[in-house]
């Protein structure tokens, strides 16, 4: 498999994954009948839990330009270095970014979105010049 399209799998996974956490810290703050249900005033979930499911939602959304740019290029059998390393360098931003953001760690976390952002117009930038 190519490596870029090995990176948009481990990409996925990792955003696919990244509810379990929160959703466990609901169920020991709220409960499960105030988590499977809709109470009129919830308890707030603990920060570093409302910041992760933050950092869900950013990850969701970068999936999706992530994911098209790669399957782009993979659709018109562009794949070389640049785009593996692009690949590669994004999947780790992500992951940095998560732990940052869950953290608070507000200037990684920046830095981290910005290195992904950078790795997703590389891929962009090879296949516009194919």
């Amino acid at each position: 498999m190519k490596p870029e399209l090995v990176y948009l799998t481990w990409v996925t996974l990792l955003t696919a994954l990244l509810w379990l956490p929160y959703i466990l810290d609901r169920l020991i703050v709220r409960g499960v009948p105030d988590t499977v249900g809709y109470p009129a005033n919830p308890k707030p979930q603990s920060p570093w839990a409302q910041r992760l499911k933050a950092a869900h939602g950013n990850a969701v959304e970068n999936l999706v330009v992530f994911a098209a740019l790669v399957l782009v290029a993979n659709a018109l059998g562009i794949s070389n270095g640049p785009i593996a390393t692009a690949a590669l360098v994004y999947f780790w931003a992500r992951v940095v970014h998560v732990i940052a953001y869950t953290l608070a760690w507000p200037w990684v976390r920046t830095l981290a979105f910005a290195v992904g952002f950078a790795a997703q117009m590389a891929v962009a930038g090879q296949i516009l010049a194919h």
